[in-house]
């Protein structure tokens, strides 16, 4: 059996680790959507045998939806890209130049589901693999971008944010397995031909749509926990109250026999009914566990509910330090 498929780049949320969890649960479901997509750890990690190959994700970052597209529609070229030494110089005027791409690449690719531009997405996994911490790209620094999308202004003399640079198999941006970064990439490729990517909110796909009449549908519900329960600034795209509209979407299609949702949060954040199953895990921590802030202190309230038409396991504890 091969390696499993991860993301080039870093990425918060650990749930590569709970992966195998949830499609135990789901099983082999026909359908299969996330309107969360993130660094794909779920998708990239189901299992080989399965025969259900609809599959819908959704980001409302256009940087990490353009990089999939680009990843799908061009791995050659989206590594060209990606491919570059740890430079600092480069990180912050790449940073700046991308901050500046955003607004008008959102509405490209929301706009049409063809779109992508792989310069944007090797320079932006580039980025985030040479950068410490959370912050790529987000606009919270000391730069404007002008009407135009062209030019952008350093603000109040303080200059450009200055994060330190991660250095990866000796300078290189990337991260890397054992394998070359083109095969890495025409292997994401691969498993992303037949993977529908859109861009924007949650609800394009998990709204009223021809999605869910599909047949059996597995729902992996991964939104921005509730802002008063973790750290500021770890989302590109944030929302507040995004968790609670999630919650509510559960509860009114948690009774249906054709949906085996997963829904993602803290312990304590949601109320869930008690037909949901309830699964507990720890994540191993990183950047954000580090120090005593909320990061710390919110790795051991991981939680899961389940919903009733998923598959029962009467596992209802996972501790994974240092997995």
């Amino acid at each position: 059996m091969r390696k499993p498929l991860e993301a080039p780049f870093p990425y918060f949320g650990k749930k590569s680790i709970i992966a195998a969890e949830v499609w135990q649960r789901f099983g082999d479901v026909p359908n299969y959507v996330e309107p969360f997509f993130g660094s794909g750890a779920v998708l990239l990690r189901r299992p080989e045998w399965h025969t259900g190959h609809i599959e819908t994700v959704n980001d409302k970052d256009g940087l990490v939806s353009n990089f999939w597209r680009a990843i799908q529609k061009d791995p050659e070229k989206t590594a060209h890209y990606a491919d570059w030494p740890v430079i600092e110089n480069d990180l912050h005027a790449r940073h700046i130049w991308l901050v500046g791409q955003k607004d008008s690449l959102q509405a490209l690719l929301e706009g049409d589901p063809d779109y992508y531009d792989a310069k944007i997405a090797g320079w932006w996994a580039w980025g985030m693999s040479c950068w410490i911490g959370s912050g790529f790209c987000s606009r919270n620094g000391p730069w404007v971008v002008d009407e135009n999308r062209q030019l952008v202004h350093l603000g109040r003399g303080q200059g450009v944010t200055r994060k330190l640079i991660h250095l990866n198999d000796g300078g290189i941006g990337v991260n890397r397995p054992t394998t070359d970064i083109y095969d890495w990439f025409y292997a994401l490729a691969e498993r992303l031909k037949r993977v529908r990517i859109s861009c924007g909110d949650w609800t394009r796909i998990c709204g009223p749509s021809p999605t869910f009449q599909l047949g059996l549908t597995g729902v992996f519900l991964d939104p921005p926990y509730s802002v008063g329960e973790r750290e500021p600034n770890l989302y590109s795209e944030d929302a507040e109250g995004v968790a609670a509209e999630v919650r509510q979407y559960c509860l009114e299609n948690g009774e249906n026999p054709l949906l085996r949702i997963a829904l993602c949060g803290y312990e304590g954040e949601h109320a869930m009914p008690d037909t949901w199953q309830v699964f507990h895990w720890r994540t191993p921590g990183g950047y954000g566990s580090q120090g005593n802030g909320k990061g710390r202190a919110n790795k051991d309230r991981e939680t899961i509910w389940f919903s009733p038409s998923c598959l029962k396991v009467y596992q209802e504890r996972m501790s994974l330090e240092g997995a």
